[in-house]
């Protein structure tokens, strides 16, 4: 039974191992999948999970409960030797070891893509997984309980000062739902006015979403704009160290939480780490039927799909030829492979993808959206149902529809939760301080100095008193008693 190996479990690993599970017969293939989370994260839900409108559980979905024939390893693959069709496995506890396959699936995804700019490694974060999503909504409530117990000044303001870089759809969608979740928490504090708070997004390129018209983003700009929310076009940043943003038009503030949301590269540690061919961008040269390999030179039982490949867009609506890295072309990429796969085993051939963009829709705040599909453009509260249905639809899972959905009801009778939980961070830190210890053992005095033992000395005998002859008398007359006294003391000390 031939052994398929699927490294990666993000939106193509998932839906090749969930369809391969439909489509295989039983005993026609062993499927095993090795991702180092046990989850898939739906990613176009990550800017409101920030935002606090989505239970981050209900964002991501677990391999194991929905994966029931393949076999689910949490670990890293760190090496693709596919001229001995071997992978390196390396877990998170334990040694590495060598897994044998027949066909290897490449669907590692992508990470965020940053460049040498001073301080950002150091203070920004990304939105391109679900603990980054939930750090920044928590980063968001503690900055206002701080800032609601400082007077005015320059700490307070940088509490209240949020930065988003990148200016694509990702960024775009982060930035709104980052202001809408701020200014729904005014009311929960006082003490903070609107005026207080400050949005600044910051796009290298003189426009934003370049996947919608200018039109549709311009009035995206100007809605943001009338929301409190200051876009920086045909900027640079230039430095972040310490939260100190200095931007390349001389302008500078402080800031305490920076999202980084400029573009995204293929997972470096498989593409730097296989034989496998990679094109000149980095990603693993892919056909259009999803085999690795050219046009004219297949890379035999070898697949990729997502944004760690680089696929031809039949359709022609690429950039630069290839499809977009996006959630749209990976789920779909999945499900076409996963068919090509059972049928080249099977002896038949393998189809082309080939998907038309069927547009772009954005959240952008509770009760905004913007949609965009050829020449048809939609913003507002329309757009913004068009949204939430459209994700809720393409969410995996019926037990993952029903809990997103679920929770946007319970969200429009209740309101958002705004409790944080960055103290889970530090889960033992309250147990720790006031945990009982042992005392340390006391300690012991130093010994005394050992004393040199000596013989016993024999006892002197006692000096015998002398006793001084008195002194003539000059007369006949008997001696007095003063006469007689020095006699007395010379016998008394003579004998002491």
């Amino acid at each position: 039974m031939p052994k398929i190996l699927i490294v990666g479990g993000g939106y193509a690993g998932f839906y090749t191992a969930w369809k391969l599970e439909k489509w295989l017969r039983s005993g026609e293939a062993e499927v095993t999948m090795v991702d180092p989370l046990p989850y898939m994260t739906y990613q176009p839900f990550l800017p409101e999970v920030a935002a606090g409108s989505i239970e981050p559980r209900h964002a991501v979905v677990a391999h194991r409960r929905h994966l029931q024939k393949t076999n689910v390893v949490t670990a890293k693959v760190t090496y693709i030797n596919h001229a001995e069709k071997t992978a390196t496995i390396t877990p998170p506890i334990g040694e590495p070891y060598e897994f044998a396959y027949d066909i290897v699936v490449v669907t590692a995804g992508a990470v965020s893509r940053t460049f040498p700019i001073p301080g950002v490694a150091d203070q920004a974060i990304g939105l391109k997984t679900i603990e980054e999503a939930v750090a920044i909504r928590d980063t968001v409530l503690r900055n206002f309980d701080l800032a609601a117990a400082l007077p005015a000044g320059p700490e307070r303001e940088r509490l209240l000062t949020f930065v988003v870089i990148g200016g694509g759809f990702a960024g775009i969608e982060a930035f709104a739902e980052l202001r809408s979740f701020a200014t729904s928490l005014l009311t929960k504090y006082p003490e903070i006015s609107f005026d207080e708070t400050h949005f600044h997004l910051i796009e290298a390129m003189g426009r934003i979403m370049p996947e919608v018209s200018l039109k549709t983003s311009l009035w995206v700009i100007e809605n943001l704009a009338g929301r409190g929310a200051q876009i920086h076009l045909d900027t640079q940043l230039k430095s972040a160290v310490d939260g100190k943003i200095e931007l390349s038009t001389g302008e500078t503030f402080e800031t305490d939480l920076i999202v980084w949301t400029a573009g995204v590269m293929a997972n470096p540690s498989i593409v730097r780490h296989t034989d496998l061919p990679i094109e000149e961008r980095g990603r693993v040269q892919t056909r259009a039927d999803l085999r690795v390999g050219t046009e004219d030179d297949i890379v035999q039982d070898a697949w990729a799909a997502g944004d760690v490949s680089c696929v031809p867009d039949l359709s022609g609506g690429g950039v630069g030829g290839n499809c977009v890295p996006n959630a749209q072309h990976a789920v779909r990429q999945g499900k076409l492979m996963a068919k090509n796969i059972v049928a080249v085993l099977r002896g038949e051939g393998a189809k082309e993808y080939n998907h038309k963009n069927l547009g772009a829709v954005a959240g952008l705040g509770v009760g905004v959206g913007a949609f965009q599909s050829g020449k048809f453009a939609m913003t507002g509260l329309l757009a913004w149902f068009a949204h939430r249905g459209y994700h809720g639809l393409a969410m995996p899972s019926f037990e993952r529809k029903f809990r997103v959905i679920w929770g946007w009801v319970n969200n429009f009778f209740l309101g958002r939760d705004i409790v944080s939980l960055g103290a889970t961070q530090t889960p033992r830190a309250v147990f720790q301080e006031f945990a009982s210890r042992p005392k340390p053992p006391a300690e012991v005095a130093p010994a005394a100095a050992p004393v040199k033992a000596t013989a016993p000395r024999a006892p002197r005998a006692p000096r015998k008193p002398t006793v001084k002859p008195a002194a003539a008398p000059t007369t006949d007359a008997p001696a007095s008693a003063a006469q007689s006294a020095p006699v007395a003391e010379s016998v008394t000390a003579d004998a002491k």
